[in-house]
């Protein structure tokens, strides 16, 4: 670890090389001292929380650890203590020093390490110098920093958290959508959306703008909401925001519904037009849930949604809303099946060697049979073992709009006791689907693992069509593996599956 020079503090904390003290008491001069002095501090990291690049504001807090040899005194570059933790508080390990500060508006740090200084209580060297091994900047408020949202698939989080199926999603936005940016954790931007609400969002899916003046607020105007003829599939709401927005959106039940809050959006809108077209839109309202959200409330006529987009067509917002289909079987329905994993991505593994991805492809094949013998049109992500990434198969089911998506899995745990069969949702609103099919390949006679909601997996993040995933069983359980490797068995959850698709439609039938 290789400390600072007293200087910095003096010229905008400039990093020269080379270890330095300062006297307590004294003016700015400096005095070179020995390795040995500085090895004596014993000091093995200084690092931010979280340990990554970090671009803050006023009002944000900075949270530093040390770790050096006990009984010191640390603290940051204005002498705020970073006091020594006790190592019953820290699994016993001593000589910890962690403390958290709120930025100042007269704060100033232009993209360097935090000088963090050490003392060892002792007159012969006050303190050592030493930075953090991430830049820190905070920004300036009164100068707004701007993007533009670019990519495929632009995505907003909620947090900073991640587990195997990355951080959890707040929702996807169109391109070239202008969002505010106020900070910064290592490859995230931290997105202000409202008074009172942030988000997160990769770097490589924002094109800074630059500082500038602009407002980040925008007027509504008045609504037009339509439908297609009477062939047509979807029913449409339209209203001008004046620029790209960001929003979120969900689909409620009980009942059904489609929740558009637009960040930064103010209402002037008078009036709403609906036409004779609609098929699926029963009604439409707005309000003004805070100074600077503005929320689309869309009922439909089904207690079952059949899925919806969001997007803008210039800057206005339009919410693409899917009709429900109006024969409810199988052969007038296109279903697309996916068969989980393939080419370099084996999936998971039981003793038998046997990747997840073989199974999958087989009781996806199997699947796509009882199907068409049904007579529904079968749309496939995959026939063959290549390589196919997740996002990529989204994209193109985003394009197919088939009218339901089943994804096959097979599940795993690190405790081989561990067995069962489950089926998995993203929104509240599709959970029926996953719910029929849950209690279909229960009659397998496999044991409950559980029908399991908000599952941040890509495949279930799509609202624009009704799907769930099946984790058909466990390959890390060795009965479960003997069952998935049996050809019957595939072709019995195979039938299950499809059995379960058609319980969904007749009880969405029943409901209707």
């Amino acid at each position: 670890m290789k400390p600072f020079t007293f200087l910095l503090l003096f010229c905008l904390f400039a990093q020269w090389a080379g270890a330095q003290t300062v006297p307590a008491k004294s003016a700015p001069a400096t005095r070179t001292i020995t390795p040995a002095a500085v090895d004596s501090l014993k000091v093995e990291y200084v690092r931010t929380q979280p340990d990554a690049e970090l671009w803050l504001q006023p009002g944000d807090r900075l949270n530093v650890r040390v770790k050096a040899r006990t009984g010191l005194k640390v603290s940051l570059w204005n002498k705020h203590p970073l006091p020594e933790l006790p190592a019953a508080q820290n699994k016993g390990e001593a000589g910890v020093y962690a403390g958290t500060y709120v930025v100042q508006p007269g704060d100033k740090l232009p993209n360097l390490n935090v000088p963090v200084l050490v003392d060892d209580t002792t007159d012969l060297y006050p303190y050592t110098v030493f930075g953090t091994a991430s830049k820190v900047t905070i920004l300036n408020p009164a100068q707004p920093l701007y993007g533009l949202t670019q990519g495929k698939m632009p995505y907003m989080n909620y947090g900073l958290g991640e587990d195997r199926l990355g951080g959890a999603k707040m929702g996807f936005l169109d391109s070239l959508v202008r969002v505010q940016i106020i900070g910064k954790s290592g490859r995230d931007y931290k997105i202000k959306l409202s008074n009172t609400l942030n988000a997160y969002m990769p770097v490589q899916q924002v094109q800074l703008e630059g500082p500038t003046a602009y407002p980040g607020e925008s007027l509504t105007s008045s609504w037009s909401v339509t439908g297609d003829d009477a062939n047509g599939k979807y029913d449409y709401v339209r209203v001008a925001v004046g620029q790209r927005l960001p929003y979120t959106s969900y689909l409620d039940v009980n009942p059904s519904r489609i929740i558009v809050d637009i960040y930064g959006a103010v209402s002037n809108t008078n009036w709403m037009t609906l036409h004779r077209t609609l098929r699926e839109v029963k009604n439409v309202q707005y309000q003004q849930v805070a100074s600077d959200v503005y929320r689309m409330i869309i009922d439909l006529k089904h207690p079952q949604a059949w899925g919806y987009s969001v997007g803008y067509q210039g800057t206005s917002l339009v919410v693409k809303i899917k009709r429900q289909p109006e024969k409810l079987k199988l052969k007038h329905l296109t279903i697309a099946v996916d068969a989980g994993h393939g080419g370099t991505s084996t999936g998971a593994t039981g003793k038998t060697g046997i990747p997840e991805k073989e199974i999958t492809l087989k009781i996806a094949k199997l699947l796509q049979q009882e199907l068409q013998r049904k007579g529904a049109t079968v749309l496939m992500t995959r026939e063959a073992d290549v390589t196919f990434d997740t996002m990529e198969r989204v994209r193109m089911l985003k394009k197919a709009q088939p009218d339901i998506l089943v994804s096959v899995h097979v599940n795993s745990s690190g405790r081989p006791e561990v067995q069962g069969t489950s089926t998995y949702y993203r929104h509240l609103a599709f959970r029926p689907l996953s719910q029929a099919l849950y209690e279909e390949v229960l009659e397998l006679d496999l044991k409950e693992f559980g029908n399991i909601g908000g599952f941040n997996f890509a495949l279930n993040a799509p609202t624009e069509y009704p799907n769930a995933l099946v984790e058909t069983a466990f390959a890390s359980n060795p009965e479960d593996e003997q069952r998935l490797i049996n050809p019957q068995f595939q072709e019995d959850m195979a039938q299950q599956i499809r059995k379960g698709l058609e319980r969904f439609l007749k009880e969405t039938r029943q409901r209707k």
